[in-house]
């Protein structure tokens, strides 16, 4: 069975007005658009062509949810638990209602996600940036300001995790900290591009200590084609682009910074991996027509696969999805219709279908379970 998929974009604030609309040919929005889910978590399960949505098809069983993120201006610094944290959180909060303030769990399931560039230019906050490197681009800073700032980082034990404790307690003084990013953002140097970025953060949260956590996190800017994959526990944060994304089925976020909404310190604290080091870029296969994104979870796997007017036969083993993202695609599967696929809209395949066949010219991102 073929259905085509599509949803109403969210209108988180963070969203972008434009991106989404020049991905699908249209009038830039009169609100942000956030994300579009392709998926059948109960939070937004997606529109089925024709009437109903996609969890009264599946029962909710699909293992990964996809999306259409559009970000103009940061989102919330963020980690996502692993199973057993995530089934001790929902069943430690089950007497809350699920719109209770004080709820930090949504379901009992995982997080990990990969990010796919759809933009020319795609920044992110990305883990944790080794201690050693960080305190040398402190040296960037005034001195002065980042003193205190200095010596927890000094400190013994896990000290990126107190640190982080530290800044978001409320204790610290944040405000000559930003102060001394802005100061720097300008000069040359190795960090210049780094804390030109954190200025930005800085501007859209004013005086929010999280702007001081994105200061110890890799900045990386994504080209079109290139992704990263994010494990459970990794701090993170998109800063501005146009990205697919696909995760296990699952909307648990603890949140550590930049944002309104509330931080659960202790549950961020303990869900988060405070292992540094850089988060290896994903890079496109320029020789071939598909791009592999390798991740090391079962609950879903990505290709982007490039069309060139030849037809491109997919093996189905599993629930897949065919979201269309340039061009002008079809899919035919074992009844021989033919189905177009609008740019920003997606196909599903249920399992019982042994094989879809793709054509036309433009490029789809096919998501499965993983391997």
């Amino acid at each position: 069975m073929l259905i085509r998929l599509t949803n109403t974009p969210r209108d988180y604030a963070w969203g972008s007005r434009s991106l989404l609309a020049a991905l699908e040919g249209r009038e830039p929005s009169t609100a942000p658009e956030a994300e579009v889910w392709f998926g059948d978590h109960p939070g937004d399960p997606a529109d089925v062509d024709g009437g109903g949505t996609l969890d009264a098809v599946t029962g909710g069983e699909l293992p990964y949810l996809l999306k259409l993120l559009a970000a103009a201006s940061p989102l919330s610094i963020q980690v996502h638990p692993t199973v057993a944290q995530a089934q001790a959180g929902w069943e430690r909060e089950a007497p809350l209602a699920m719109d209770d303030p004080d709820r930090s769990y949504r379901d009992a399931n995982h997080k990990p996600e990969l990010i796919v560039a759809l933009s020319d230019r795609f920044e992110s906050l990305s883990g944790l940036r080794p201690v050693a490197d960080t305190l040398r681009l402190l040296d960037a800073l005034d001195a002065g300001a980042v003193a205190s700032l200095r010596e927890h980082l000094q400190g013994e034990g896990d000290v990126l995790r107190s640190t982080i404790g530290w800044l978001l307690s409320g204790e610290a003084e944040i405000a000559p900290i930003i102060d001394a990013v802005r100061a720097a953002a300008s000069a040359p140097g190795e960090w210049r591009e780094t804390l030109q970025a954190v200025a930005r953060i800085a501007d859209a949260y004013p005086g929010d200590p999280g702007v001081i956590v994105a200061l110890l996190m890799n900045y990386i800017v994504l080209s079109r084609g290139e992704g990263v994959f994010l494990r459970a526990g990794l701090l993170h944060a998109y800063i501005a682009g146009l990205g697919v994304e696909i995760m296990a089925a699952s909307d648990n976020v603890l949140r550590g910074g930049l944002t309104p909404k509330r931080i659960d310190v202790p549950e961020l604290l303990a869900v988060l991996d405070a292992t540094p080091g850089e988060v290896p870029i994903l890079r496109p296969d320029t020789a071939g027509a598909v791009t592999e994104y390798p991740v090391d979870v079962p609950d879903f796997a990505l290709r982007r696969v490039s069309l060139a007017g030849e037809d491109f036969p997919v093996a189905i083993d599993g629930p897949t999805m065919v979201l269309a993202t340039a061009g002008a695609v079809a899919a035919t599967g074992a009844d021989g219709a033919e189905r177009s696929i609008p740019v920003g809209a997606a196909l599903f395949a249920s399992a019982d279908e042994d094989r879809i066949v793709l054509r036309g010219e433009g490029e789809v991102f096919l998501a499965t379970p993983g391997r």
